[in-house]
């Protein structure tokens, strides 16, 4: 018996005509619904409901929920908000594909349909979104360049540490198990007598590890952890999923915080060239060598030079995408909160680079504080 769906009403007397005239043609929006077979990007989703929609209550066709949740990204908005952007925002409307008197999925709907997703293929059927769709650029022509560029940033725990600290001692479990306690940079402190120190940063809960193409500025790759994993941990599986995903750039480019002699063999053995940021004290012991002709070669030089891109994602996914601080509970929950962030902020890239079209954000009244 084949997938059944909710009929959208576009085609009805009160259907999306009047939204046709109503919505400019330069509207990010509108540019963004013709951009991809939205569909075909998601029909093998419907999978993932109750009876597979071949029985039971007729459900929406999953590229509507999945388009309502791309616009909690987009927006930096909570489901329930999303909701009601859906229902008074005319763009919004149209983006989803609603007819004219046809309400969008309630906000219980859309978290049922993103916790049926994670029950039946954790976050992996978010993760094959996000190739779908860096391969979607590449088919449509947008240039990718021979340099990645990775990076991690960190997002704060859903977590009250000071209450989290009593339920513990009470007895009781931590608020989310997979957070942890990590460092992220160092700040500079003056003491009780005066003096200026360096300590480091802390925070509770996870990080987000990126692959960006340098060129493209399009994300690549996502790895989550704790907040407890060092970076240069996770660079093998970021140049996995890259190739995974049919990039082929020829240089990678990261902080110190990437400079291991694993990561820079592994890189050497796939033919690739390191511009890993090497510490300082890799050329103060060998002045002359393996370290020093890397640091004086021509891709080091050119890779270093496009860090700073990835530097502006993770500021952009932090302010206008609300990965500051965790929208949910738990490692699976956080990585479909990562995925969906890269996926708004590719999709942002793609209109821009194809059709010359900006995306304004966030809005307001609705927006997240």
């Amino acid at each position: 018996m084949p997938a059944r769906f909710r009929p959208s009403g576009r085609n009805s007397y009160w259907g999306d005509g009047y939204l046709e005239m109503a919505v400019a043609p330069n509207h990010f929006l509108r540019q963004l619904r013709d951009l991809l077979d939205w569909e075909d990007l998601t029909r093998d989703l419907a999978e993932c409901y109750k009876g597979g929609a071949e029985y039971g209550p007729v459900p929406y066709h999953p590229a509507v929920p999945f388009k309502m949740l791309l616009l909690s990204y987009l927006y930096n908005l909570s489901e329930r908000q999303t909701e009601d952007f859906a229902n008074e925002n005319m763009p919004a409307r149209y983006f989803l594909g609603l007819g004219g008197q046809q309400s969008a999925p309630d906000h219980s709907t859309l978290t049922v349909f993103k916790q049926r997703i994670i029950q039946r293929e954790g976050a992996e059927a978010f993760e094959a979104r996000l190739q779908r769709i860096v391969r979607s650029a590449k088919d449509k022509g947008i240039s990718f360049g021979q340099i990645q560029v990775v990076d991690a940033t960190h997002t704060i725990a859903d977590v009250n540490v000071k209450k989290d600290e009593e339920r513990k001692k009470e007895g009781a479990g931590p608020r989310d198990e997979d957070a942890a306690w990590g460092s992220k940079g160092r700040k500079t402190v003056r003491t009780t007598d005066g003096n200026t120190v360096k300590v480091s940063k802390s925070f509770y809960g996870y990080k987000a590890h990126l692959s960006v193409n340098a060129e493209s500025e399009i994300i690549t790759a996502v790895v989550v952890t704790p907040g407890n994993k060092t970076d240069g941990q996770q660079f093998p599986e970021l140049v996995r999923k890259d190739e995974q995903a049919g990039i082929e750039a020829n240089v990678y480019a990261g902080d110190k915080g990437y400079d291991d002699g694993d990561n820079h063999e592994m890189l050497f053995c796939r033919g690739k060239s390191s511009a890993l940021c090497l510490n300082d004290y890799r050329t103060k012991l060998y002045p002359e060598g393996l370290w020093a002709d890397l640091k004086a070669s021509e891709d080091y030089k050119a890779g270093l030079k496009q860090r700073y891109k990835i530097e502006q994602k993770n500021a952009e996914a932090k302010v206008r995408h609300g990965l500051r601080r965790c929208r949910y509970l738990g490692l699976v929950k956080y990585r479909v909160q990562s995925l969906m962030t890269a996926i708004a902020m590719n999709l942002k890239r793609m209109v821009l680079l194809l059709c010359g079209v900006s995306f304004r954000g966030p809005v307001s009244p609705l927006a997240r504080a």
